[in-house]
């Protein structure tokens, strides 16, 4: 790396740097107005475990803006290259635009696989203890009535519900089983039940038919398909996981078609955020690197500020289509990183042969 690209490389580090502080403050700002939380907090550690808990909170929602605030502080950092003229100098140099993205990339990449292999799992992790995602789904319900799963016994489904849940759902206690569509089998009431490789293994276990006496049995097993992995995962949410915890759950053969997409989803998106934040660079350059003979970059910054709401717009859809199962969840994720590539590096090569 020589001194151009050490020039650039900490003149847009820089901005963005300042761009994705201003951003972190609002949303620390946004998140300390959840009063209850904040007072929660307080009653458990004091002042410094609320703010702590509400930085990390900001750092998680801050990490999902990296797109937009990385163009916008780009886009801040070559406009003022353009006004000092050291753009132009180093151009009529000559040395070429592809070389001078060369440095600016590469600290691109270095830091997008340093926030995804480490500052978000750590982030996560932290989040995950002090204010962990409750999911809304079709397929599980957790609330003031407890747990609540939809499972399959060999074809026949069945709600599997529970009190209480322990060692993120292989056990579970106060258990009801109701079959949907099969009333033979009745309402199994269960003291305890655990998790075992194919199945619920219930204890003191009750059987309610509205044409028979109560039946007492010591223990039951009923088969299911589902996995601790994919248990967990519908307790929490593919958001409360990390890169390496994605990476084993999806590995152990989620059944839930659901919650598979939704984790594979997730984990794409985490191999694909230094794509994406190399794309909103190059965005960055396609619109504001040019040569301009006056300093007037109103234009410029809005038209930055609109690309990277379309950029946010656009990855935030795919990843909601790809959690649904609507699309492929490798699509949903690399799909958005693609088309930013795209438009950069389309709009850099349509300026630089010399037709705009």
């Amino acid at each position: 790396m020589n001194r151009i690209d050490r020039l650039l490389v900490a003149r847009l580090a820089g901005r963005i740097g300042v761009t994705v502080l201003v951003f972190f403050g609002l949303i620390a700002l946004v998140e300390s107005l959840d009063a209850w939380r904040f007072s929660h907090l307080m009653e458990l550690g004091g002042l410094p475990l609320a703010i702590f808990v509400n930085a990390v909170s900001a750092v998680r929602w801050t990490i999902k803006t990296l797109p937009v605030t990385v163009l916008l502080g780009a886009i801040i950092g070559l406009v003022e290259l353009q006004r000092t003229r050291e753009l132009l100098i180093i151009k009529a140099s000559g040395v070429s635009v592809w070389r001078i993205l060369r440095g600016p990339i590469a600290a691109m990449l270095v830091a997008g696989l340093a926030i995804s292999f480490g500052l978000e799992g750590a982030v996560v992790e932290t989040n995950r203890i002090w204010n962990p995602t409750i999911p809304v789904g079709d397929t599980s319900v957790v609330g003031g009535n407890g747990l609540w799963l939809e499972q399959s016994d060999n074809g026949s489904p069945y709600i599997i519900g529970a009190r209480g849940v322990a060692n993120q759902g292989a056990s579970i206690s106060n258990v009801s089983v109701f079959y949907r569509d099969d009333a033979s089998h009745g309402r199994i009431m269960a003291k305890t039940g655990t998790l075992q490789p194919g199945g619920w293994h219930l204890t003191d276990v009750q059987i309610l038919r509205s044409d028979a006496p109560i039946e007492h049995m010591a223990e039951m097993d009923i088969p299911t398909s589902s996995t601790l992995a994919e248990i967990s995962l519908k307790l929490t949410s593919p958001e409360d996981y990390t890169l390496y915890e994605l990476a084993r759950a999806l590995a152990s053969q989620i059944g839930d078609p659901s919650v598979r997409a939704a984790a594979a989803t997730r984990l794409y998106k985490l191999f694909a955020l230094p794509a994406l934040l190399v794309g909103s660079l190059l965005i960055a350059f396609a619109f504001t690197a040019g040569y301009r003979r006056t300093n007037k970059y109103g234009a410029t910054i809005l038209y930055g500020i609109v690309l990277g709401l379309v950029v946010f717009v656009l990855t935030e859809m795919a990843d909601r289509a790809g959690s649904s199962g609507v699309l492929s969840p490798a699509i949903a994720a690399m799909g958005p990183a693609f088309i930013a590539i795209t438009i950069g590096l389309t709009v850099l090569l349509y300026k630089e042969d010399g037709r705009a």
